[in-house]
């Protein structure tokens, strides 16, 4: 034993609250590296609010269906109520990106709840549970501590509110049906996602067994990339937006979203391992952050940085799946 189960537990909620800001933010330039100081300000409703999805989940018995309904439980708490960029008609130029319909940016909504889902909660936790597996299938806190970070994930919406609209939205205030809308779906996600979903999901179907974590890792990359690409512009908008052309980028990027989990899904019943976890973050992550070079970043500075960052995950996921590798090899 290299240390008390405890200090084991405050570790991987550490390595969880921390990865969760770089994974969603840094390594995708949505926060231009030269506006790196930002990031700790982020900690609060991306550190907390992961982790509290998290320990809920783990608490409640759940799986990956039950984390990947609090995602959209966490997007609309971010987008919905403390950006409120989903019914914004100026941030982000959110509303060019697609139709609006009930006053919702329905194109931006699409493309965060793909990517909040996967970068903001199942890859920091997934790469959490593969640095710390000891703790993969356990709680992190005592309930003392799921209070705390409750507090401080509701804390982060409300510094978002205050500190970021004002800033890049001044003046724009969501109408209060809509955030009613927004609170309402979100206790009514949260009910499922604890109450309904755990113990209820459908083994993988027998006899399929999975690829090598290399074609993991191409098929993380491609569907990232690709997913993006569809919904994201990567040139700005005509005059009065795309408006309802955009239709058909939404439908096959959600097809796309429900093709890749359905392969997941049936690559997880045999044969499915740590190296395929590894591979699936690396090509997910790899991609995002060279979509970002090419898409988000403004400066030369900031495309060269996503560059280099991307180059640093490979690397830093490599030293992991050796150390991975070695876990399994038998002493002696």
């Amino acid at each position: 034993m290299t240390g008390s189960p405890v200090k084991g537990r405050k570790r991987a909620a550490w390595t969880l609250v921390a990865l969760a800001p770089i994974c969603a933010e840094m390594t995708f330039g949505a926060l231009p590296l030269s506006m790196i100081w930002v990031l700790p300000l982020l900690v609060p409703m991306y550190g907390a609010g992961v982790l509290l999805i998290r320990e809920a989940v783990r608490r409640a018995g759940g799986g990956w269906p039950s984390l990947l309904v609090l995602a959209l439980v966490y997007e609309l708490a971010e987008d919905g109520i403390g950006l409120q960029a989903l019914t914004s008609p100026t941030l982000y130029q959110a509303a060019e990106w697609g139709p609006r319909v009930l006053g919702l940016n329905t194109a931006y909504w699409e493309s965060q709840i793909g990517y909040h889902a996967v970068f903001s909660v199942m890859i920091p936790i997934m790469l959490t549970d593969l640095i710390h597996p000891a703790h993969r299938d356990r709680p992190y806190l005592r309930r003392g501590g799921l209070i705390g970070v409750g507090a401080v994930a509701v804390l982060g919406v409300a510094m978002l509110r205050l500190f970021i609209p004002p800033t890049v939205d001044p003046g724009y205030q969501a109408p209060l049906p809509a955030l009613a809308a927004f609170a309402l779906a979100c206790v009514v996600l949260s009910v499922i996602a604890l109450k309904v979903l755990p113990g209820r999901t459908p083994p993988p179907p027998a006899g399929t067994r999975a690829p090598k974590p290399v074609v993991v890792g191409l098929m993380g990359a491609f569907a990232t990339v690709v997913f993006l690409g569809l919904l994201i512009p990567i040139i700005p908008p005509p005059a009065g937006g795309r408006g309802w052309w955009a239709l058909g980028p939404m439908a096959l990027a959600a097809a796309l979203a429900v093709v890749a989990g359905l392969l997941l899904h049936r690559w997880s019943a045999s044969g499915w391992t740590d190296a395929h976890r590894i591979w699936l973050a690396g090509g997910a992550l790899v991609g995002h952050t060279l979509f970002g070079s090419a898409v988000m970043a403004t400066t030369t500075f900031d495309r060269v940085g996503l560059i280099v960052l991307a180059v640093v995950t490979a690397l830093l996921l490599a030293l992991l799946g050796r150390r991975v590798a070695n876990r399994l090899v038998p002493l002696g």
